[in-house]
């Protein structure tokens, strides 16, 4: 639900409100105490509507790290969100099988508590960048985005269908570990998530390797090897929990990893425009999300475990051909094919930019000049 305020936020990305994190702090009470499906419903949405703060973050984050610590800066923010919503998913688990579900949203107010004194504290004061645009400028620029800026366009393609199969993963995985041959609790199914929670604490390890790599092949291993674990998922999954553990180590590492990668690259397109650049890839992440949970749940119910992994190998499959059809050099405005060479190193491609542009500014000698220099004239035949 909190897909609905992006929109807004776009222009404020960077002055993260204290009056949001409070006001969906005061909402989750709320949410604790009704009775109401209704009001239950109502307050949901308008919670969604106001926590947005993990999503505003990650472009902060690559406004106020240096470019050649932007990934690791991102993948530390990334890692933080995914945390969250591992360490939920073992929590929810827990209590629901010792207690009732309103727990769940006093531990909620509780975290949300934390959060708003550690915004307060920690979070530096940083000026919005566009005060120029209305918000209907905003909404121009990116409807605009959408159609003119194809690194935009593959990165929020792959975005999807990522999510999606993340999303896929990770709801029917309680579907087969709760069927058979596992027949696992849900306690167990919930503790599962600790397992996810390691592949998730080697995202700033992934971040330093992303650094130093031009992102878009940071996103091609990040790719295959997503292809290789699921594969595993294909086969085994639904056999033996041991390939089920490889596999949830392998495709939250290398999730992640996709993630961060087309980031950044999408967020060198334009630094003032990072929060609506942002914003667009993160809704292509909640259709992702939508469309990987219903779409594979369907699938699971109706063909069993093996369908539905495959589905997601369709959906990898997909990732590695949109990423293909553009290369690693393009320019700007180039859709498809292969420009710049192939140089994998940050660090070559950036030399060979700094030398480019000091040829720019200081072009060498022109032949008559360098023939003056050798036989300089006299200065009346100078003048």
């Amino acid at each position: 639900m909190s897909q609905n305020s992006y929109f807004d936020t776009s222009r404020v990305s960077h002055e993260v409100s204290n009056k949001e994190q409070l006001l969906s702090t005061t909402l989750t009470i709320g949410l604790a105490v009704t009775n109401s499906l209704i009001a239950f419903e109502t307050l949901s949405f308008l919670v969604g509507m106001a926590s947005v703060a993990p999503q505003i973050l990650l472009p902060l984050a690559a406004d106020l790290a240096p470019p050649e610590r932007r990934a690791s800066a991102i993948s530390v923010v990334l890692s933080g969100l995914l945390f969250g919503v591992l360490v939920a998913r073992v929590l929810a688990g827990v209590i629901a099988e010792f207690t009732t579900w309103r727990v769940v949203y006093y531990m909620a107010i509780g975290t949300q508590s934390v959060v708003f004194v550690g915004i307060y504290l920690l979070l530096p004061d940083y000026p919005s960048k566009n005060d120029d645009l209305t918000y209907w400028d905003i909404l121009w620029t990116m409807a605009k985005f959408t159609v003119t800026e194809p690194l935009l366009i593959q990165g929020s393609l792959i975005n999807l269908a990522s999510s999606a199969c993340f999303s896929n993963f990770w709801v029917t995985l309680t579907f087969l570990l709760g069927g058979p041959p596992y027949n696992y609790s849900t306690l167990v199914i919930g503790l599962f998530g600790l397992v996810g929670m390691f592949g998730v604490a080697m995202g700033p390890l992934v971040g330093k390797f992303i650094d130093k790599l031009v992102p878009w092949y940071a996103s091609l291993i990040g790719v295959i090897c997503l292809v290789c674990f699921q594969s595993i998922q294909t086969a085994a999954g639904g056999i033996n929990i041991g390939a089920v553990v490889i596999a949830t180590l392998g495709l939250d590492v290398f999730r992640q990893m996709l993630q961060v990668s087309l980031s950044i690259a999408v967020f060198e397109i334009s630094a003032s425009a990072r929060s609506r650049l942002n914003a667009i890839m993160i809704l292509s992440l909640f259709i992702g999300q939508v469309l990987g949970t219903s779409v594979g749940t369907k699938v699971f119910v109706t063909y069993g475990w093996r369908a539905g992994a495959a589905l997601n190998m369709g959906w990898y499959g997909w990732q590695l051909f949109i990423l293909l059809l553009r290369g690693p050099h393009c320019h700007r405005f180039t859709w498809f094919g292969y420009e710049g060479g192939l140089e994998a190193r940050k660090s070559a491609v950036q030399a060979k930019a700094q030398v480019s542009t000091t040829d720019v500014k200081h072009p060498p000698d022109t032949k008559l000049g360098m023939l003056e220099k050798e036989h300089p004239l006299p200065a009346t035949q100078k003048d």
